[in-house]
């Protein structure tokens, strides 16, 4: 039977040849730490790991379809479930083997220690999410446009992946359309922030302010633009023009006095227009067809007639 000291130089010599290599026998009268306090010091390193920490560590092997075995410094090796390998969506049929790579390093998040369960979990995905919303959030920032895929749809809108999260497009801030369709899922669509809030985990995008701010960094005063009657109200008319909806207002429609304004413009009229005034920052623009007619009065008279 082993004495006590050989039990602990056993324990040492196992652990050399495991992590350190081979090592000449330790002289301890040279040195201030014994066997047992190294043993006692390995052991606190092994169990330091912490929910939320992140470490590197080295995909060892698959154990089976749904997860991998990851080494990371435990005495034994810890858990990368499939579902905690990425963000991205996943096809049906996935396995651990698309995402990572036996002898390859990557970057893991402790998402449940040994106490748990005896066994250390670890994620990619959490990483990913984290390294998502940072990118995002300088963007927002930026406030640029940019292309996202169109995922799902549903009654308030569409849902959009951008940088692996999911973002809420909302039915009124798609441009030309009534709201969401089976027809777009998988489509790519400019798009720009409404709001980008991790605490909250609340994502929303606008394909309108996309469309706009384009069309109207190309809009011109003074240019004139084929354009169609949307909506005619008592004050004027809605006309959309390179997909933008502009304000004809009733004193901007002929130089004679508008007495019966519906009589004039219909919802589905082709019309020309004048930009006369635009905000860019708040995409209003402002539109004149009296300053087309060739005599005062012709827009009301025949509105074919005035064709700028």
């Amino acid at each position: 039977m082993l004495d006590s000291k050989n039990e602990e130089y056993t324990r040492f010599d196992k652990y050399k040849s495991k992590y350190m290599g081979r090592y000449n026998i330790v002289d301890q009268s040279k040195t201030d730490m014994s066997y047992s306090d190294f043993g006692a010091l390995v052991a606190a390193q092994e169990y330091s790991f912490k929910n939320g920490d992140v470490l590197t560590g080295t995909v060892v092997q698959y154990d089976g379809p749904q997860k991998a075995m990851v080494e990371v410094g435990a005495k034994t090796a810890a858990v990368l479930p499939l579902r905690e390998a990425t963000i991205a969506p996943m096809s049906d049929g996935a396995t651990i083997a698309n995402f990572v790579d036996v002898g390859e390093q990557y970057e893991f998040q402790i998402v449940s220690d040994s106490r748990d369960d005896g066994q250390v979990t670890v994620s990619i995905k959490k990483i990913m999410y984290a390294k998502a919303w940072e990118k995002l959030t300088e963007w927002y920032a930026e406030d640029p446009v940019f292309e996202a895929e169109i995922i799902q749809v549903n009654r308030g809108g569409a849902i959009i992946l951008v940088e692996g999260l999911r973002a809420f497009l909302p039915g009124s801030h798609i441009m030309g359309s009534a709201g969401a369709s089976e027809a777009m899922i998988g489509k790519k669509i400019p798009l720009k922030f409404l709001e980008v809030n991790q605490q909250a985990n609340k994502l929303v995008v606008s394909n309108r302010r996309a469309v706009i701010e384009h069309s109207m960094a190309s809009i011109k005063r003074g240019a004139v633009y084929d354009g169609i009657v949307t909506a005619v109200k008592p004050y004027g008319a809605f006309v959309e023009i390179m997909g933008m909806s502009g304000l004809l207002h009733i004193s901007q429609i002929s130089y004679d006095r508008v007495e019966n304004l519906e009589s004039s413009l219909a919802s589905g009229m082709a019309i020309k227009c004048m930009v006369i005034d635009h905000d860019k920052t708040a995409g209003r623009i402002a539109l004149s067809t009296k300053t087309l007619e060739p005599e005062p009065g012709d827009m009301l008279r025949d509105p074919e007639h005035v064709s700028g």
